[in-house]
């Protein structure tokens, strides 16, 4: 049992600025940030990011992080907010499945500001980002599933591990990093409703994150303290958003052994990843038994809870809706070809073929998948086809999760996809080549 999480955790992370980075950690952190930069460049030129860049634009302050919504200059939260909220957009962004949490949008847009802004070395980046997921991805362990009951856990838990990478950066030890995750843990916020209700607020959530865990970082490094107690006192953070004071050993179970980042699921789809196992699934199904999307009559998936009570969306009326509609999503895939960015088009929301087929797909639960999640993310998939054969297929893994990852080769596709959206050739290789390989950190990008 561990005594206190808060320290053990600050020690963890702390750790991390003179532990050994093998070739898989450092491998491991330049792809986070290589997905980072895919996933988020494509959300620059969309709102929310575009209309929260204007709005803050007198906030902007001085400094040298960079906001790549418009290529300016400013301070590390400025640009962390910006970003953070790009970042989260076209839903792309990483996964840490055992935890239900996307570390990278929060962890990654505070660590690359303050990073910029201190101008500090590449290798301290890649430190203070593999201590950022090491204690927000641990720290989803203990108060996961039940906390996804009512909290946006990126939002969350997010708002921790940004803090904990910006004081790795404000060359925190493993007290000033303990009193930026007690004081964090006033800041972390982000409820389920604007999640999943309208407006912009979700892409929001890991901005704000990002933006209060360097607050959080900057306090404590001027020696401002926090409770010690905050994580797991019977008033504390785990007790206020999830069943319990918290699953502290589940949360520390190979601490030293592995660290997060080395175990991260890399999104392949375009859409909320509840979603994912039914579209990889239908895809082997597919590719099996050679039938054509005419010779559907219908789609019956089962799935664990979230993929019901969050993706049942029979009739989506926006992209932000659609991303979470696993009726839209199935049918996008058959008659797109896949759920990537053009999906969520207005051109795609409207398509009549897209619409006409989605009442054929029904969703339920299933209590064995339930019970298994969050740790494993499996759907069973029925198909009843015109002419009377019912097809089964078990989807036990998703396409881009540590049991089935994706290549570097189809990462590299991935990020050449969504970032070549909106950034010319010669600068999508050059910055490609800059994280994979490169020992200098990542600067202005100019938009198309």
């Amino acid at each position: 049992m561990i005594n206190n999480p808060i320290q053990s955790l600050a020690e963890a992370a702390a750790n991390w600025h003179q532990l050994p980075l093998s070739d898989d950690i450092s491998q491991a952190t330049r792809r986070a940030i290589l997905d980072w930069f895919a996933t988020t460049l494509p959300g620059c030129v969309q709102p929310p990011a575009m209309l929260l860049a204007a709005a803050c634009h007198s906030s902007r302050g001085n400094g040298k992080a960079v906001c790549y919504v418009d290529g300016s200059l400013g301070s590390a939260r400025h640009a962390a907010l910006i970003n953070g909220t790009a970042s989260h957009t076209v839903e792309f962004d990483d996964i840490f499945k055992d935890g239900g949490y996307h570390p990278g949008s929060p962890t990654i847009a505070a660590a690359l500001a303050v990073a910029q802004d201190q101008e500090v070395s590449l290798e301290q980046l890649h430190r203070a980002v593999i201590a950022g997921y090491e204690v927000g991805c641990r720290i989803s362990l203990a108060i996961q599933p039940s906390h996804y009951t009512y909290w946006h856990i990126t939002s969350t838990v997010g708002t921790i591990g940004a803090a904990v990478a910006a004081a790795m950066l404000l060359k925190g030890d493993a007290t000033i990093i303990a009193n930026a995750i007690a004081l964090a843990t006033s800041f972390a916020g982000g409820h389920q409703q604007n999640l999943q209700g309208e407006g912009m607020a979700k892409a929001m959530h890991p901005g704000h994150a990002a933006d209060a865990g360097i607050l959080a970082a900057m306090a404590a490094a001027e020696g401002m303290t926090g409770s010690m107690d905050s994580l797991h006192a019977p008033k504390g953070y785990a007790a206020a958003t999830s069943d319990s004071t918290g699953n502290w050993d589940a949360a520390f179970e190979g601490l030293g052994e592995w660290t997060p980042i080395t175990r991260m699921t890399v999104k392949n789809h375009g859409c909320c990843g509840h979603i994912f196992p039914a579209l990889d699934g239908l895809r082997i199904l597919q590719s099996e038994h050679g039938f054509a999307v005419e010779d559907i009559h219908s789609i019956h998936i089962k799935g664990y809870g979230p993929t019901y009570n969050m993706c049942n969306r029979p009739a989506p009326k926006s992209a932000q809706e659609a991303r979470f509609s696993i009726q839209y999503c199935i049918a996008a895939q058959f008659f797109l070809g896949g759920v990537r960015l053009s999906a969520f088009s207005e051109s795609a929301l409207a398509r009549e073929d897209i619409r006409a087929f989605m009442p054929r797909v029904s969703v339920s639960e299933d209590a064995e998948l339930a019970a298994a999640y969050p740790r494993k993310r499996m759907a069973r998939i029925n198909v009843t086809l015109n002419n009377g054969q019912t097809l089964n297929h078990f989807q036990q893994t998703r396409k881009g999760d540590p049991e089935n990852p994706l290549t570097d080769a189809e990462m590299i596709a991935k990020y050449d996809e969504l970032a070549g959206s909106v950034i010319a050739p010669e600068t999508l290789v050059n910055l490609r080549h800059q994280i994979l390989h490169s020992n200098n950190l990542p600067q202005e990008i100019a938009l198309k």
